[in-house]
């Protein structure tokens, strides 16, 4: 099959486009730079420049591939999140959800794409409160705080164009926390660092929920969704959702640092504001059943405690 996947280069990406080519498809990774068409061909595929925002260039780019399927994972997010400013962190990887979303829907309809696989989240998104997993059926939270209203918007935005587009196969992956190399938590990245350096702290009872995936195990489940013909919104994460205050020692413990210091929420609030303390207080997992059951894919890694181990 002829798969286009568009953000080649990005931290899933890197794992995506040689096990799309291991299971015998011709890929074609879109990229914006020429020393990202080289890392590409590195992996074996065929690359094209085009910058996601500049929608003459994305429809010249699927026009001269012609995919039957264009897998979209671009995203812009480098150097770690700032909780305080958590639009503003977004705000790239938002325009890509959206202007960059619609700019490959339209330019796989002109081509004749019959699927379009997107890369959507599950993590402080989902419905706070109640059950400490959700599943696809369960709403998205109704109420985010101010800071992170624009990036639900371009979640919804991505999720909605993709699965309500005329003549287009559309799903959602709604992938939960990536860890993995080139990742915020992989060797070097920002959270390990705080960690180590014990600076970051279990912020009020720790009883936020997260849900965790390698970015290989990623990358497989998506390789199922490529090549299925079912469509709709589907949860990757691993079997093992963990309360912050129980995956974050055992993290420090796993990097041999120091076990994080806890302060009150009234604490955390000054210094990573509402969304940090939701995240360690009130957010909610991602239920994995419907993704394991629809694709026959199973996490390589069932638990974050094995991958933090042996994944980074």
């Amino acid at each position: 099959m002829k798969v286009l996947v568009a953000g080649a280069t990005g931290g899933l990406g890197r794992s995506l486009v040689p096990q799309l080519i291991a299971a015998g498809h011709e890929v074609t990774g879109m990229t914006r730079s020429e020393s990202g068409a080289a890392g590409v061909r590195a992996f074996g595929a065929d690359a094209v420049l085009a910058d996601g925002l500049d929608a003459a260039a994305v429809r010249a780019a699927v026009e001269s591939v012609r995919p039957e399927v264009v897998v979209h994972q671009m995203t812009a997010l480098k150097g770690g999140i700032d909780f305080k400013h958590f639009d503003d962190s977004f705000a790239m990887t938002n325009r890509l959800r959206i202007e960059g979303t619609d700019n490959l829907l339209a330019a796989s309809q002109a081509a004749g794409v019959r699927r379009l696989v997107v890369q959507s989240y599950a993590g402080w998104n989902l419905q706070h409160g109640g059950s400490a997993t959700k599943t696809e059926a369960d709403p998205l939270d109704p109420n985010p705080v101010p800071a992170q209203q624009q990036t639900m918007a371009g979640i919804k935005h991505l999720e909605s164009a993709v699965l309500n587009a005329d003549g287009i196969e559309g799903v959602a992956l709604r992938y939960g926390s990536f860890y993995g190399p080139t990742g915020d938590i992989g060797k070097g990245g920002s959270m390990v660092e705080l960690i180590q350096k014990r600076r970051l702290p279990i912020i009020g009872d720790g009883a936020g929920v997260w849900s965790f995936i390698h970015y290989d195990d990623a990358a497989s489940a998506t390789v199922k969704a490529v090549e299925s013909e079912v469509t709709g919104v589907f949860q990757v994460a691993d079997d093992d959702p963990a309360q912050a205050a129980v995956w974050l020692p055992e993290f420090a413990r796993i990097l041999g640092a120091k076990a994080p210091r806890h302060v009150p929420s009234w604490v955390g609030r000054l210094a990573v504001g509402d969304v940090g303390v939701a995240a360690f207080t009130e957010i909610r997992g991602a239920d994995n059943t419907l993704a394991k059951k629809t694709f026959g894919w199973q996490p390589g890694y069932a638990s974050w405690r094995e991958g933090f181990r042996d994944g980074l």
